[in-house]
């Protein structure tokens, strides 16, 4: 059993001996900001720093209504398309990517384009360049309408079909057998997508792997650490947002893990008492776009209701960090 520790929280105990209600968080690690958020967050902020406010950002920086909302007091300003940005200001592209076309379009505005796209997002992008080029079908395994997948399938319109769920399989064409591929949106689920996978290969024994994971190491670990965590509690609690693909994600796997409970908050005020009526352990965890501040929040409200342990999980030790676009690096002394 991993050791317990006292995170903060009003009235945590050092071990579970110490317990007085019996009822504990787990808490799992990793959760919370990847490396590619964690990067297009802070490039918002130093772009604010650097040119003061506006700053423009096409569509949500990441998938968090938090995050969104405090850089909007900073001065962010978001929009939904290029042409809603005065000609010659700064724009900022999402961690989530855009088509080529996004980029004519802004460079017909005289925009000043900070890319803050994740690089794994870009990966997959070159992935889709690469074997268009090479005259393949791409099967994409994503998400209808969000915003990686419009990305993505706009590198190689001609040559990309979106398989949105098992169900879609049995619509695909292809030209040609041996000349398939799948790539998938970077933040699905790791089962769903390799049951979509081995359904397509049935249809298309010759389909080809990606060069390598398109599902991102952030959402891998994730998962894995609820899936370590969900047998043992009675419900899951995931901090994020409703329009975050890998925040969603997490809740299905919790369910899909063994926890007979399992639901998305954007923050403490949204957790039902309710839920907690027979529920003697609780597992907490947060998507790849939801700053520690709100995991903390809910914490401190699972205290208030005598949660006086909180017990992590760790499946993984993530270190990876990016790069910030050249655009704001600091300049060297």
């Amino acid at each position: 059993m991993p050791p317990t520790v006292n995170m903060g929280i009003p009235g945590a105990a050092a071990s579970v001996a110490d317990s007085s209600t019996g009822k504990r968080v787990l808490l799992a690690e990793p959760r919370g900001y990847c490396a590619g958020v964690d990067r297009a967050v802070e490039t918002v902020e130093r772009a604010l720093e650097k040119h003061g406010p506006p700053v423009y950002v096409r569509h949500e920086i990441v998938h968090n209504r938090h995050v969104v909302e405090t850089l909007a007091k900073a001065g962010a300003v978001f929009v939904d398309e290029t042409d809603e940005v005065p000609e010659g200001a700064i724009v900022v592209f999402s961690a989530h990517g855009v088509a080529p076309t996004v980029h004519e379009s802004a460079a017909a505005r005289n925009l000043q384009v900070i890319d803050a796209t994740c690089p794994l997002v870009t990966k997959v992008h070159n992935e889709a360049k690469r074997f268009a080029r090479d005259d393949y079908d791409i099967l994409l395994i994503g998400h209808e309408g969000h915003e990686e997948v419009i990305g993505t399938a706009g590198e190689a319109p001609d040559h990309v079909q979106l398989v949105d769920g098992p169900a879609a399989v049995d619509r695909v064409t292809v030209r040609d057998e041996n000349k398939v591929i799948w790539l998938s949106q970077t933040t699905l689920s790791v089962d769903e997508t390799m049951d979509i996978v081995e359904r397509l290969r049935r249809r298309f024994p010759k389909l080809q792997d990606p060069p390598s994971d398109d599902i991102c190491y952030a959402t891998q670990n994730r998962q894995v650490a609820v899936k370590a965590m969900a047998p043992q509690c009675q419900l899951v609690i995931v901090v994020g947002s409703a329009n975050s693909s890998n925040s969603m994600r997490l809740v299905e796997v919790a369910l899909g893990a063994g926890s007979p409970a399992a639901h998305l908050v954007d923050c403490a005020d949204d957790i039902d008492p309710a839920w907690l009526d027979d529920a003697t352990t609780v597992g907490v965890t947060s998507g790849a776009s939801v700053p520690e501040v709100l995991v903390r929040g809910v914490l401190e409200r699972l205290a208030q209701y005598g949660y006086d342990v909180v017990q992590p999980v760790t499946t993984a030790n993530e270190t990876l960090v990016f790069a910030l676009p050249r655009e704001i690096r600091p300049a060297r002394s």
